[in-house]
């Protein structure tokens, strides 16, 4: 996967064309709620990606401005991917989803478990403080 190959010049298409696959927006959120960094912690997660389609996803958030990637300080054969301002960017519509996905689906949760509860209680507030922390946790 390199570059995004827009099919249109709309917006919405050119949003779906980055982030629009199964698996772009779940990684979205392993880093800027849950904090992974790393390869094998994304590999960790509950939906079970692949290695091949994570590697890809990786590399297609890289090139296209998404993530950054450098090499663990402790570890020079691991990798640790930090949000840019752009994926920044998409937590607030992350957040517009999990409420939406939650509204249609009442079993749907969330990690940390508290987090719906914050949002639908306070949404500004719980925008400004993930943002905040990833904004810090940028290298």
């Amino acid at each position: 996967m390199g570059k995004i190959n827009k099919r249109s010049n709309c917006p919405i298409g050119i949003s779906l064309d980055l982030i629009g696959d199964r698996w772009t927006l779940l990684i979205v959120r392993d880093i800027i709620i849950r904090g992974k960094r790393s390869y094998g912690e994304f590999l960790k997660s509950d939906e079970n990606i692949s290695t091949n389609i994570l590697a890809s996803r990786l590399q297609f958030l890289e090139v296209n401005n998404l993530v950054t990637k450098k090499i663990a300080a402790d570890n020079k054969s691991k990798f640790i991917y930090s949000p840019t301002d752009k994926m920044i960017a998409l937590f607030p519509t992350l957040c517009e989803l999990m409420l939406w996905g939650n509204k249609y689906d009442s079993d749907s949760y969330t990690e940390p478990s508290n987090l719906l509860q914050e949002l639908k209680d306070d949404k500004k507030k719980v925008i400004e403080k993930y943002i905040l922390l990833a904004q810090k946790s940028k290298q």
